[in-house]
């Protein structure tokens, strides 16, 4: 504070000196406040850098979650090796080739597709006829626009199917004609059409939908439309066959066959034919169903793909800075969660089923301690021994008897002996381990592990007629390892999530306390600036005080 001083003479010759502050506003009212307030808050600063920083691992933990997400994703259709016609399983997946002998061209001749868990195998097609509709056509009409002056209805379909009657007026003209039967061809699967031979000879076609089947014809009331259109003659007959109808008739391995269509999807169980043409006598098709292996090795490398993206968040949370310290954007530096999850995989990496590694499959760290895929020495084993990939890489399950087939393992398959109940009537009542039958359920003779157990997603069908143990034995690849534990840490209960709950619920309490301190911190201002606002105005009414007594005195003086 400044202070003053004044000195004045009485009329006895003593002389009084007086002195105080000369107003309030020399004093910063507002950095005393702020400097307790600062005192109050510094702690909750404190708390919000922590926040922050759990704010930092919370996102990293969520990376790592996502990539791991990511990576057992891609490993799904590696992870099992079931074959059945609803496997994704990438060792399910099946590709054909279409070869010849003799004259005749594979491509032109037949095409092919085939569902997954097609049975694998070699087999020789020779086709004798296709499988035709019938076609018939009209007399030539001079105009398709001009009104035919007919009047009538008629009954049109295929012979054993559907008809529907078409009417005709007399201000129809052939384009109308044409155009009505064609409104009705859904349910006739007769279709119809307009020639033009010429500039004044038009003929309408009449073509049957279905292979292996005749047009059916008759006039029910007035006008004989398709007489008078030269379709048919007198006696109803067609006047001009183009196309007789006929069956397809073709050799599966030695063995005849005939069907009413080209497309033949019951020979084959997960097969379609589609037969284009008939191959010429001495030839023939040769057929190779294989598994396609092109998807295994997509599959393989978009798991590297995936893997290496995983490592390297890994290590970019391992980084140092210059001093050898924890870098500051490696937030997860040291963290025990991340490390079991890097020595977890690294483990099913390293492990060898059925005497195979990963090497065997062309897989291997590079000098950056990266994952490499040599697809060479993938085609090369995928060619010479399939089956033994197959091992290496997916869960197989096996049962003791025939009469129990493995629909699916499951991604986390288990050995065990299955205890199958059969009733009086030879139904099969229930399926139970251990003497515990809520682990699976039972439908008809399709058993299913049940959801949540350790069974979930194995499923199995039983053709026996009585009861009986057998015993199921699993084994698991490395990719059905790696699925495990990449599903298992990513999942919503897994170590990930528990780790950023954790940090998610200590924020919201260290939250609590920041707001409880700021609101405490307020209130002391607030209480604060009551208080000063008092002290400067008993320091102005000293002031005025002061003032007066200055000039009572100076005025006594005189």
């Amino acid at each position: 504070m400044t202070s003053v001083s004044s000195t004045s003479s009485t009329s006895s010759g003593v002389t009084v000196t007086t002195s105080g502050t000369t107003n309030s506003s020399s004093i910063d009212w507002s950095a005393l406040i702020q400097a307790a307030v600062d005192a109050k808050t510094a702690q909750a600063d404190t708390i919000s850098t922590t926040i922050t920083n759990n704010e930092a691992k919370i996102s990293a933990y969520q990376t790592l979650q996502s990539d791991l997400k990511t990576l057992y994703s891609g490993l799904a259709s590696l992870s099992t090796a079931v074959v059945n016609s609803l496997s994704t399983s990438a060792f399910a997946t099946r590709a054909a080739s279409i070869g010849s002998t003799g004259d005749v061209s594979a491509s032109s001749a037949l095409s092919m597709s085939i569902k997954n868990g097609a049975a694998i195998g070699d087999h020789t097609l020779t086709i004798s006829q296709i499988a035709t509709a019938q076609k018939v056509s009209g007399a030539s009409q001079s105009s398709q626009t001009d009104e035919l002056g007919y009047s009538g209805t008629f009954s049109i379909g295929l012979e054993g199917g559907a008809t529907s009657d078409i009417t005709v007026t007399s201000t129809m003209s052939l384009q109308d004609v044409v155009d009505t039967i064609n409104a009705q061809t859904s349910t006739t699967n007769v279709q119809a059409s307009i020639v033009q031979v010429s500039s004044t000879s038009f003929q309408m076609v009449l073509t049957g939908t279905a292979d292996a089947a005749d047009i059916t014809y008759s006039s029910t009331s007035g006008d004989d439309i398709m007489n008078k259109l030269g379709v048919t003659d007198s006696s109803g007959s067609f006047t001009n066959v183009i196309q007789e109808a006929q069956s397809a008739e073709f050799t599966l391995d030695g063995i005849s066959m005939t069907r009413d269509t080209n497309d033949i999807t019951d020979v084959l169980s997960g097969v379609t034919f589609s037969l284009l043409q008939a191959t010429p006598d001495g030839t023939s098709l040769n057929i190779s169903i294989e598994t396609d292996t092109s998807q295994i090795q997509s599959a393989l490398e978009t798991f590297v793909t995936n893997y290496n993206a995983f490592r390297d968040e890994v290590i970019a949370q391992q980084t140092t800075a210059t001093d050898g310290t924890a870098d500051s954007s490696a937030v997860l530096f040291g963290d025990g969660t991340m490390r079991n999850i890097m020595d977890a995989l690294q483990n099913a990496l390293n492990s060898t089923v059925g005497g195979m590694t990963m090497a065997d499959l062309g897989l291997s760290f590079n000098e950056k301690n990266e994952l490499e895929l040599d697809t060479s020495t993938l085609s090369e084993i995928l060619s010479t021994n399939l089956s033994g990939v197959t091992e290496l890489l997916s869960a197989q399950t096996t049962t003791s008897s025939s009469q129990l087939s493995v629909v699916n393992t499951g991604t986390s398959p288990q050995s065990f002996t299955l205890e199958l109940t059969v009733d009086s009537d030879g139904n099969l009542s229930s399926a139970s381990v251990g003497g515990d039958s809520s682990l699976f359920t039972v439908s008809g003779t399709t058993i299913i592990g049940a959801s949540g157990s350790i069974y979930a997603g194995m499923a199995f069908t039983y053709s026996g007629s009585t009861s009986q143990s057998i015993t199921v034995t699993s084994t698991t690849g490395i990719a059905s390892q790696i699925y495990e534990i990449a599903k298992d840490y990513s999942s919503s209960t897994g170590a990930l999530q528990t780790q950023i709950t954790s940090l998610t619920t200590r924020d919201d309490e260290l939250q609590q306390k920041v707001d409880d301190i700021n609101s405490a911190a307020a209130t002391l201002q607030s209480q604060l600036q009551t208080q000063y606002a008092k002290y400067q105005a008993a320091i102005e009414s000293a002031n005025s005080t002061l003032d007066y007594l200055k000039a009572l005195l100076n005025s006594s003086s005189d």
